[in-house]
Protein backbone atom coordinates (compact mmCIF):
# COMPACT_ATOMS: atom_id res chain seq x y z
CA UNK A 1 0.00 0.00 0.00
CA UNK A 2 1.19 3.26 -0.93
CA UNK A 3 1.83 6.05 1.73
CA UNK A 4 0.07 9.38 0.83
CA UNK A 5 2.28 11.77 0.06
CA UNK A 6 1.55 16.01 0.84
CA UNK A 7 3.04 18.74 -0.86
CA UNK A 8 6.13 20.43 1.49
CA UNK A 9 8.35 23.49 1.70
CA UNK A 10 11.66 22.53 3.40
CA UNK A 11 13.21 25.33 4.99
CA UNK A 12 16.91 24.77 6.01
CA UNK A 13 19.19 26.81 8.46
CA UNK A 14 21.62 28.39 5.67
CA UNK A 15 18.50 29.61 3.98
CA UNK A 16 17.92 27.34 1.10
CA UNK A 17 14.28 25.78 0.42
CA UNK A 18 13.53 22.68 -1.26
CA UNK A 19 9.82 22.07 -2.82
CA UNK A 20 8.29 18.19 -2.62
CA UNK A 21 6.58 15.61 -1.63
CA UNK A 22 6.64 13.98 2.39
CA UNK A 23 4.42 11.62 4.23
CA UNK A 24 3.02 13.11 7.32
CA UNK A 25 5.28 10.88 9.32
CA UNK A 26 7.58 7.96 9.41
CA UNK A 27 9.57 10.01 6.97
CA UNK A 28 13.11 10.36 9.29
CA UNK A 29 15.49 7.52 7.52
CA UNK A 30 18.54 7.58 9.77
CA UNK A 31 19.70 11.20 9.94
CA UNK A 32 18.11 12.10 6.67
CA UNK A 33 14.79 13.15 5.16
CA UNK A 34 14.47 12.02 1.41
CA UNK A 35 12.22 14.52 -0.27
CA UNK A 36 10.42 13.87 -3.54
CA UNK A 37 10.69 16.85 -5.89
CA UNK A 38 8.09 17.80 -8.37
CA UNK A 39 9.89 16.21 -10.89
CA UNK A 40 10.45 13.20 -9.66
CA UNK A 41 14.19 13.07 -7.89
CA UNK A 42 14.75 11.79 -4.57
CA UNK A 43 16.80 14.77 -2.33
CA UNK A 44 18.17 13.51 0.63
CA UNK A 45 18.42 16.14 3.04
CA UNK A 46 20.76 15.91 6.58
CA UNK A 47 18.01 16.36 9.67
CA UNK A 48 20.10 18.85 11.30
CA UNK A 49 20.42 21.22 8.61
CA UNK A 50 16.26 21.66 8.53
CA UNK A 51 14.24 24.00 10.23
CA UNK A 52 10.87 23.14 9.34
CA UNK A 53 8.90 21.01 7.25
CA UNK A 54 5.71 22.45 6.70
CA UNK A 55 2.90 21.01 4.79
CA UNK A 56 1.40 23.47 2.65
CA UNK A 57 -1.51 23.89 0.18
CA UNK A 58 0.51 25.33 -3.13
CA UNK A 59 3.85 25.35 -3.27
CA UNK A 60 4.46 28.79 -4.65
CA UNK A 61 7.41 28.53 -6.81
CA UNK A 62 7.43 31.68 -7.75
CA UNK A 63 8.35 32.99 -3.83
CA UNK A 64 11.55 32.55 -2.71
CA UNK A 65 11.45 34.42 0.23
CA UNK A 66 8.35 33.32 1.99
CA UNK A 67 6.89 30.36 0.15
CA UNK A 68 5.41 28.44 3.16
CA UNK A 69 3.26 31.77 3.75
CA UNK A 70 2.90 30.92 7.55
CA UNK A 71 1.36 34.44 8.29
CA UNK A 72 1.19 35.36 11.87
CA UNK A 73 4.06 33.52 14.34
CA UNK A 74 1.97 33.67 17.26
CA UNK A 75 -2.08 33.38 18.22
CA UNK A 76 -3.80 36.78 19.49
CA UNK A 77 -5.34 35.16 22.06
CA UNK A 78 -6.04 31.50 23.54
CA UNK A 79 -6.41 29.39 21.02
CA UNK A 80 -9.76 27.33 20.35
CA UNK A 81 -8.62 24.06 18.93
CA UNK A 82 -7.92 21.28 21.62
CA UNK A 83 -4.15 20.33 22.27
CA UNK A 84 -0.79 21.64 23.78
CA UNK A 85 -0.23 25.53 22.78
CA UNK A 86 3.65 25.62 22.77
CA UNK A 87 6.34 28.27 22.10
CA UNK A 88 9.42 26.92 20.06
CA UNK A 89 12.66 28.97 20.16
CA UNK A 90 15.01 27.99 17.57
CA UNK A 91 18.66 27.76 17.34
CA UNK A 92 18.63 30.58 14.91
CA UNK A 93 16.86 32.71 17.93
CA UNK A 94 13.66 32.62 15.62
CA UNK A 95 10.03 32.06 17.53
CA UNK A 96 7.15 29.81 16.36
CA UNK A 97 4.05 29.67 18.39
CA UNK A 98 1.97 26.16 17.52
CA UNK A 99 -0.92 23.67 18.38
CA UNK A 100 0.52 19.97 18.82
CA UNK A 101 -1.88 17.15 19.36
CA UNK A 102 -1.69 15.62 22.56
CA UNK A 103 -2.01 12.31 21.76
CA UNK A 104 -0.48 9.01 20.60
CA UNK A 105 0.78 10.51 17.35
CA UNK A 106 2.41 13.49 19.64
CA UNK A 107 4.26 10.90 21.22
CA UNK A 108 4.90 8.64 17.89
CA UNK A 109 6.34 11.99 15.97
CA UNK A 110 8.65 12.49 18.81
CA UNK A 111 10.32 9.16 19.02
CA UNK A 112 9.83 7.90 15.56
CA UNK A 113 10.17 11.31 13.65
CA UNK A 114 12.39 13.10 16.58
CA UNK A 115 11.02 16.45 16.23
CA UNK A 116 7.34 18.06 16.91
CA UNK A 117 4.34 18.34 14.31
CA UNK A 118 2.27 21.77 15.41
CA UNK A 119 -0.77 23.58 13.91
CA UNK A 120 -0.02 27.12 12.93
CA UNK A 121 -1.12 30.21 14.28
CA UNK A 122 -2.96 31.44 11.10
CA UNK A 123 -5.38 28.69 10.04
CA UNK A 124 -6.21 30.23 6.73
CA UNK A 125 -2.83 30.34 5.81
CA UNK A 126 -1.18 28.37 3.11
CA UNK A 127 0.52 25.66 5.51
CA UNK A 128 -1.52 23.40 7.06
CA UNK A 129 0.96 21.72 9.38
CA UNK A 130 4.98 22.48 10.63
CA UNK A 131 6.86 19.94 11.46
CA UNK A 132 9.61 20.87 13.41
CA UNK A 133 12.82 18.33 14.02
CA UNK A 134 14.36 18.35 17.70
CA UNK A 135 17.77 19.54 16.24
CA UNK A 136 16.43 22.96 15.44
CA UNK A 137 15.06 23.92 18.68
CA UNK A 138 16.65 24.95 21.79
CA UNK A 139 13.48 25.55 23.63
CA UNK A 140 10.13 24.73 23.73
CA UNK A 141 7.49 26.50 26.15
CA UNK A 142 4.11 24.82 26.75
CA UNK A 143 1.87 28.03 27.11
CA UNK A 144 -1.06 26.31 27.69
CA UNK A 145 -3.09 22.78 27.70
CA UNK A 146 -6.54 23.60 25.74
CA UNK A 147 -9.42 20.18 25.76
CA UNK A 148 -12.69 20.20 25.73
CA UNK A 149 -14.14 19.49 29.42
CA UNK A 150 -17.59 17.05 29.66
CA UNK A 151 -20.19 19.63 30.47
CA UNK A 152 -21.50 20.04 34.04
CA UNK A 153 -25.00 20.38 35.23
CA UNK A 154 -25.52 23.84 36.19
CA UNK A 155 -29.15 23.21 36.89
CA UNK A 156 -30.55 20.59 39.18
CA UNK A 157 -33.77 18.90 38.20
CA UNK A 158 -35.97 19.34 40.92
CA UNK A 159 -37.33 16.27 43.05
CA UNK A 160 -40.97 14.53 42.06
CA UNK A 161 -41.58 15.31 45.58
CA UNK A 162 -41.00 18.35 45.69
CA UNK A 163 -43.30 19.24 42.72
CA UNK A 164 -46.16 17.37 44.63
CA UNK A 165 -45.66 19.50 47.81
CA UNK A 166 -45.67 22.46 46.45
CA UNK A 167 -48.88 21.97 43.93
CA UNK A 168 -50.16 19.09 46.01
CA UNK A 169 -51.96 15.98 44.76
Amino acid sequence: MAIAQKKTVVRQFDGSLTWGYLPQSGFVAGETVEVLDPAGRVIPLLLSQIKTIAYVKDFNLDQRVDPEQIGRRSFLSRPRSDGLWLKLGFRDNDVLEGLANFDLGFIESLLDDRGLSISAPDARSNTQRIFVPRAALVSVQVLGFIGSTPKQKTIQRASATLQTQLFGE
